[in-house]
């Protein structure tokens, strides 16, 4: 009788116990572009995100400073852990549409991630307004992404107009340094992240004053573009801004060698310049070539330096500027579902815009995470690094320097 009224009264826990245990896995659709031109960005955002899942899943109490991710799961839904579901559009606009809508009504998801293209986010995030699921866009820059109204997309990362910012008030830095900065060259391919940011920038260099001697807009993906490199040549920019994808920035780089050109400054807009594939495929052609990134491993007891040796471990490479970027968006979406307690599309979007993230929250270079109306976040921001010896290191603002700016840069020479 002692025995069984014991096992009565433990019986409610171990049915508590269990409920806790099978608390359903929260499904997040992820699109990235796994195969294509710009493959090894795409399956470095996906490395990312995976290891970020797994630092929510198994918990990392030492992670101080993250909202999500010291216990394990998701606590607001009862422990719960994320399941990503990945798929690969090839940087396919239209495919990335078809993907979004069988990830909503096959896949059940709770919210869209992604999707690095602008051009796919364009179409998937068309496909969650129309569905009321919330598309969290982690990398896509294009100012239009968040310029529709719509209510249900948030994109965490910096667009056109904060990078074109930037890089004027670099640019302007180094004019007070002494340096030569008298117009710049602008050139971009013409999807919608080029045109985009190539746009931002030429109204930023108008605002500054500086002069854009020539604007010189190209198809992606093509075989040559010696015609390009020779228009650039004929101006000699004091600095040549470039809005390209990874084959494009390879193939610039390659023609510029072979046709024995190279301007004192050369600013790349990070997406081909921060693949995987690009420093390796080009060598000692890019020496001292300046880009953007939000990436900046900090000190040795900071977050971000925690947070970069669980994914080196996991990985075998540092974050970078693509994986840093899908990190710190799938932890907001990740707090943003604790928040909500559920995985209702109407609570979870009440949940991202109520997202006040702050500085210490971060593990890349962004002030924080706050949504506009348009679903925009007002608190991010980026560094500028340059290729100084086998990679890049931070040389600006001033305050997150790691090194002194080298210019002009050297190239091949």
């Amino acid at each position: 009788m002692i025995r069984r009224r014991a096992l009565l009264l433990t019986a409610p826990a171990v049915i508590a116990a269990r409920t806790a245990v099978a608390a359903p896995a929260v499904k997040v659709g992820v699109m990235f572009p796994l195969t294509g031109n710009s493959a090894a960005s795409g399956a470095e955002a996906k490395a990312a995100v995976e290891v970020a899942a797994d630092i929510i899943n198994t918990g990392h109490p030492d992670l101080k400073g993250l909202t999500v991710g010291t216990p394990a799961g998701l606590p607001g839904l009862g422990g719960a852990r994320i399941d990503p579901i990945y798929v690969d559009h090839r940087g396919d606009p239209s495919m990335a549409q078809s993907l979004a809508l069988k990830l909503i009504t096959g896949d059940k998801v709770a919210a869209l991630f992604g999707a690095y293209q602008s051009s796919t986010a364009m179409t998937a995030t068309a496909v969650a307004e129309r569905y009321g699921v919330p598309f969290v866009v982690a990398d896509s820059v294009a100012a239009n992404i968040t310029g529709r109204g719509f209510k249900y997309t948030f994109r965490v990362t910096p667009i056109a107009t904060n990078f074109a910012d930037s890089y004027m008030r670099f640019l302007l830095d180094q004019k007070k340094a002494g340096r030569r900065v008298q117009d710049v060259a602008i050139v971009n391919e013409n999807t919608d992240y080029g045109s985009s940011v190539g746009d931002a920038i030429a109204a930023e260099a108008a605002k500054v004053g500086l002069p854009v001697s020539i604007r010189v807009p190209y198809s992606a993906n093509g075989a040559d573009v010696s015609a390009q490199v020779l228009q650039l040549k004929a101006k000699n920019p004091s600095v040549a801004l470039f809005v390209s994808y990874a084959s494009d920035a390879i193939l610039f780089l390659r023609t510029m060698k072979t046709l024995d050109y190279l301007p004192p400054m050369i600013i790349g807009d990070s997406a081909g310049f921060s693949d995987p594939a690009f420093l390796p495929t080009v060598g000692n052609l890019a020496n001292g070539l300046v880009n953007r990134s939000v990436w900046s491993k900090g000190p040795p007891n900071s977050l971000s330096a925690a947070v970069n040796a669980i994914y080196q471990a996991k990985t075998g490479n540092e974050i970078g500027d693509v994986s840093g970027r899908s990190l710190q968006a799938f932890f907001v979406l990740a707090d943003a579902l604790n928040r909500a307690g559920s995985t209702d599309p109407a609570k979870l979007q009440a949940a991202l815009r109520a997202t006040d993230m702050p500085r210490a929250a971060m593990i890349i270079g962004y002030d924080g995470v706050r949504f506009d109306a348009s679903g925009q976040n007002i608190e991010s921001a980026t560094y500028l690094t340059q290729l100084q010896g086998k990679g890049y290191v931070t040389i600006w603002p001033a305050d997150a320097a790691v090194a002194k700016v080298q210019w002009p840069m050297t190239g091949w020479r």
